[in-house]
């Protein structure tokens, strides 16, 4: 079986980018072959590796047609994958999309990773059209899976709910890490990502503020480069804003940027010396995040604000503490609970562990794969495991 992935690739850096990766890599070792259709845009040029058979250029609405007739061509692929993010294609929302669809005869599974509650008609119309003509709808949880069927109409029958992968990281012992990079004696509270506004950062560091007298050992790191995109348009401006609240409440004992971006490994090391995972977002209705899959996948414990993924992930009071508001105080008051009960925190780590173990990408691919074959070869489904 041949499956071909429509979405950003890298050397893009950005969620769905590594997403495309991920699933790829995986889905080789269940003996599917996955070429790639990169969403490029017109502010970067990217040198793409090998399995990058066809490049899209975001705003060139030729592209989106030549590429869907290459691939209604191909005797090879035999299904297509479409990350739908409204941000990575061109257009009012992202719409030349649905010039793509339009021209496509294969058939196709459309990964939802933006649901919003409350569209604009054109956003709604997009996602609506796009998932009509889908083969099957993927979403990575179960309170998308209602928003899709109640506000975009999607039946039920074609919505498959498959949690974001995440990486099979390798545990070490957070003591050893600590030591390693020089955090002895810390606890450390850890956020990474791509930086830019709306990430709520600026709450986290506030949050911060309220536990530093506490807790003098406390530091909270702040891992990731600047998007590309945002560092390309306006600079480290978001950054300096950040750096200039921490040197205005005196708090560089207590937060740490680490400007760039993490390689697995490295990413692995920061996750495991975390004793608590905060993903402070503003936008409520996020209805997926990677970067919280990641610490989920590790067993880390968690403080959220009260974001749509958030709440669908963490069980509250089991696997990771939600905060009722975006606000610093409300995010300080949970994390001063984990702070200060170590059994707390040891009961909120061994719960995300074991949904941890659920989001690995082998067993995320598996599922993938097993659809494909549904769709296919409908006799064949479940075949791999």
């Amino acid at each position: 079986m041949v499956i071909l992935n429509v979405g950003t690739y890298p050397p893009k850096q950005c969620g769905i980018a590594s997403f495309s990766k991920d699933l790829r890599d995986n889905l080789l070792e269940c003996g599917i072959e996955v070429p790639i259709v990169a969403m490029s845009d017109s502010e970067y040029s990217y040198s793409y590796p090998a399995e990058v058979l066809y490049e899209i250029r975001q705003d060139v609405k030729e592209d989106y047609l030549s590429v869907a007739e290459a691939i209604n061509t191909s005797q090879q692929i035999d299904l297509v994958i479409i990350q739908h993010e409204y941000g990575i294609f061109g257009g009012a929302d992202g719409e030349y999309i649905l010039n793509f669809i339009s021209h496509l005869t294969k058939p196709y599974l459309l990964v939802v990773h933006t649901i919003l509650p409350r569209p604009s008609r054109n956003q709604l119309f997009i996602l609506r059209k796009l998932a009509q003509q889908a083969a099957r709808v993927i979403c990575m949880t179960k309170g998308s899976a209602r928003l899709l069927e109640r506000v975009y109409a999607v039946p039920l029958e074609k919505i498959c709910v498959i949690y974001h992968g995440v990486p099979a990281f390798q545990g070490k012992s957070r003591g050893y890490l600590k030591q390693k990079y020089g955090l002895a004696g810390r606890q450390v509270i850890t956020t990474f990502g791509l930086i830019g506004p709306g990430k709520g950062l600026e709450n986290g560091i506030l949050a911060i503020k309220y536990l530093a007298d506490k807790y003098p050992d406390v530091l909270y790191l702040i891992a990731g480069r600047t998007h590309p995109m945002l560092l390309r348009r306006e600079g480290e401006s978001y950054r300096d804003m950040l750096t200039n609240m921490v040197t205005e409440m005196r708090l560089e004992h207590h937060v740490k940027f680490i400007n760039r971006f993490l390689e697995l490994e490295e990413l692995g090391d920061y996750l495991y010396m975390t004793d608590i995972y905060l993903s402070p977002y503003p936008n409520l209705e996020q209805a997926v995040s990677g970067t919280l899959s990641y610490a989920i996948g590790c067993g880390r414990a968690i403080v959220a604000t009260p974001y749509e993924y958030a709440l669908d992930m963490l069980a509250e009071g089991e696997r990771g503490l939600i905060a009722p508001s975006t606000n610093p105080e409300a995010i300080a008051e949970l994390l001063d609970k984990v702070l200060g009960n170590p059994q707390l925190k040891s009961q909120l780590e061994k719960k995300t562990a074991q949904l941890g173990k659920t989001l690995c990408w082998p067993h995320v691919a598996k599922q993938y794969a097993n659809l494909a074959k549904s769709v296919l070869r409908p006799s064949m489904a479940g075949i791999v495991s």
